[in-house]
């Protein structure tokens, strides 16, 4: 797809939006017929409608997550185009790609192109994003890079999880889901005011079971979910231009892990090995065994199963200070979160790839900024943004059976960053807006006693290697924004996003391999339409083009005693595509909504393959990346008797994805696969307190993978995607 021919296309819906807003003469009528709702965002740090930000972007609002099954940050990829979360190799490390743009690792150490934040604080690393979305007032899914108004910048775009705050009158909710395999959810909040001027918000959340897989030795069950999160609020309102918010949160996850399945015979190799186990052709199966030895060293029970034992927790304060002309806002955030987690990457009995970690993280960071306040023609923001990032990891493997013995990596990681960000924006008059922003970043990473090698019996491979990197980058935006109509805004915009280098980590032989890999940079070209054609029917569409600087990406080495290892690389390349969301509401009652996205990339710099002979130049291939992403939701609502009656359903569809450059093969494809929901929910017709619902998820029971992988050779292994459930949910709120 030629980014000429999407901006055609976004042309020609631009000018059909316009004649079918002036040729509405019923438009009254049908808003209040059920017309369309404006949804408020604040994704360019002030609140206003999400079809007034010259920014591609995708709301959630909180109470559609149950229906869509979100229950944490990766599910999104079901109900966002152009957006793929994986887990590596079915761990608790996610791997964020937008728009194509992401970064591939199974360590801890390394910032994500794709930001998360809730409440405004940035979460520095992806293992941070793992807790239970509850609570939640909406979501705003930003495309692009983020930096001219974000403490945290970006290359590939930032999700934000905005949650419900206090209230000053009295409410409540509690809501109970139990559905297959014994899973069970409940969540709750009390929410009122405390005091003049003080309000107050507890919230909790938890989910249990849900175990659908088993060993293929013994049947033992594998799955088994054990979360639990608090949330408590205080905000603090003494007159209008004061107003503070005092957050902490607590979470606990003991959850067991999903397991792997076998894709081939195990020991995939070498050529001519002894079958010790078939591939597996049935999803709901896996295995693991535990090496006493391997036991003791990481201090677990050798009867355990793979799973986590994490802890996480923080402090978040916010302050506003409105002065009439401009406001200042303060937040200031520590996190911190203890990762134990055992896996097990063979999916086998076997010690060959069993896998431990143990992480410390610490994370301080302050944003500080100052905007102004007004509705003139000039606005403008300004701010700075500090963080201090202290890691600690220990990343066990239990290879015995493979390579003789148990091997610990260790190393510890400081960050430290501090960037300078603004934007103004100028209206000449209702229909032309320019906006201009840029920023300055200034980090320091440092890798501290990197050391790998057997510790049973001992081999060390490297000793207390230490590396620096310091990056001093440039960012910024230049946007137009014209309205040829109320309802109608095209906008164009070209931006930069930066995302600072950093250190394979990896259970490594060679020394080089911590090398420090440089910082990547992300120039992005965008043109797009937001439309309320009419007053039930709205149309987005945006275009993109993307030109890469050092993309970091995971490549391999080949070393002839332990074969592949990977290791980040620098590469250039070019990305386009683009997304189209429509919203009609053709009846009352009924809500139709459907997605589209499209992305390809292609290399475009000299990147030598050399795990296979000859080696292989990727200068013009095609990147990684699933091309397309689509789904939807259907909902109708109606009056039976004195109750309302709503059927709902939704599905997504994941294209093919190849991880052929990632694993030097093309045997690792993941096939396309699409899911579908439904609920049909009962409340009182008046608008009660209640709403009980039935529901279904994967109702057609789609056999599909999650992620492809391998970690040694011998056993090319899948994450399936969770099987055919259903159950039942009942809310209450007062």
């Amino acid at each position: 797809m030629s980014l000429r021919w999407v901006g055609i296309v976004l042309g020609a819906c631009a000018l059909s939006a316009g004649e079918a807003s002036f040729a509405d003469p019923a438009a009254d009528n049908a808003a209040a017929a059920g017309g369309l709702e404006e949804i408020v965002v604040t994704a360019q740090r002030r609140e206003e409608s999400a079809q007034g930000v010259g920014i591609a972007m995708a709301v959630l609002p909180g109470n559609s997550l149950e229906a869509k099954s979100i229950a944490n940050v990766n599910d999104l990829q079901n109900a966002v185009p152009s957006l793929q979360v994986e887990p590596a190799f079915g761990s608790g490390q996610p791997q964020f790609r937008l728009r194509g743009v992401g970064f591939i690792d199974y360590t801890s150490n390394n910032a994500s192109p794709v930001g998360v934040s809730i409440d405004d604080a940035a979460l520095a690393l992806p293992i941070q994003t793992q807790g239970l979305l509850f609570d939640i007032d909406r979501v705003e899914v930003l495309y692009g890079p983020q930096g001219t108004l974000y403490g945290r910048n970006t290359t590939g775009g930032e999700i934000n999880f905005i949650t419900n705050r206090p209230t000053a009158d009295p409410h409540a909710g509690v809501t109970f889901e139990y559905g297959s395999f014994n899973q069970f959810t409940g969540q709750g909040f009390v929410s009122g005011g405390i005091a003049d001027g003080l309000t107050g918000r507890l919230s909790f959340a938890t989910e249990q079971g849900g175990a659908w897989q088993h060993n293929r030795l013994n049947g033992d069950s594998l799955g088994n979910k054990d979360k639990v999160a608090l949330r408590g609020q205080l905000e603090f309102d003494p007159t209008q231009a004061f107003n503070f918010r005092l957050q902490t949160y607590w979470a606990q996850d003991k959850s067991e892990e999903i397991g792997l399945h076998l894709l081939d015979n195990y020991p995939a190799s070498p050529p001519g090995a002894a079958t010790l186990i078939p591939a597996d052709t049935d999803r709901y199966v896996t295995g693991w065994q535990l090496n006493p030895t391997f036991a003791n060293l990481i201090g677990i029970n050798p009867n355990s199963k793979p799973g986590l034992d994490n802890e996480n927790y923080g402090v978040n304060f916010s302050g506003n200070i409105d002065f009439g002309a401009a406001k200042i806002t303060s937040i200031t955030a520590w996190n911190r979160m203890i990762r134990r987690e055992y896996s097990d990457w063979d999916a086998t009995q076997y010690d060959d790839s069993d896998e431990y970690f143990r992480s410390y993280l610490n994370v301080i960071s302050q944003e500080l900024r100052i905007a102004s306040v007004g509705t003139g023609p000039f606005s403008w923001v300004g701010g700075v943004f500090y963080s201090d990032q202290r890691l600690d990891e220990n990343f066990y493997s239990d290879l015995t059976d493979s390579y003789g013995g148990i091997a610990l990596t260790s190393y510890g990681q400081n960050a430290n960053s501090f960037g300078e960000f603004g934007q103004v924006n100028y209206r000449f008059n209702d229909a032309f807006k320019v906006t201009l922003g840029a920023r300055e970043d200034h980090e320091t990473r440092e890798l501290k006693d990197l050391t790998s090698g057997f510790i049973e019996p001992v081999v060390p491979f490297n000793t207390d290697i230490s590396h620096s990197i310091t990056s001093n980058l440039p960012s910024g935006k230049f946007e137009v924004d014209y309205t040829p109509q109320a309802g109608t805004l095209v906008y164009e915009s070209v931006s930069r996003g930066v995302k600072s280098g950093g250190f394979t980590a990896h259970n490594t032989v060679a020394a080089p391999q911590a090398d420090p890999f440089e910082p990547e940079k992300l120039t992005a070209y965008e043109v797009g339409v937001k439309s309320d054609v009419t007053p039930t029917l709205r149309i987005d569409a945006a275009a993109f083009y993307y030109r890469y600087r050092d993309q970091q990406i995971l490549g391999t080495i080949y070393d002839p005693v332990y074969g592949l290892i990977g290791r980040f690389v620098n590469a250039d390349s070019r990305l386009d595509g683009g997304e189209l969301e429509l919203e009609w509401h053709p009846l009352p009652g009924l809500s139709i909504s459907q997605y589209y996205g499209f992305v390809e990339g292609y290399y475009t710099s000299n990147l030598i393959d050399n795990t296979v002979q000859p080696p292989v130049n990727y200068n013009g291939r095609p990147e990684s990346i699933p091309k397309n992403t689509y789904g939807g939701d259907l909902s109708y609502a109606c009056r039976v008797g004195d109750y309302q009656l709503t059927a709902e359903s939704n599905y997504s569809f994941h294209d093919t994805y190849s991880q052929f450059f990632l694993l030097g093969s093309n045997a690792f494809t993941i096939p396309a696969y699409w899911l579908a929901n439904a609920n049909l929910s009962l409340s009182p017709g008046s608008g009660g307190p209640w709403t009980l619902t039935v529901w279904g998820r994967n109702i057609f029971n789609r056999d599909y993978d999650l992620t492809r992988n391998f970690f040694l050779n011998t056993a090319n292994v899948a994450q399936a995607g969770d099987p055919a459930m259903f159950g039942i949910r009942f809310n209450y709120k007062y």
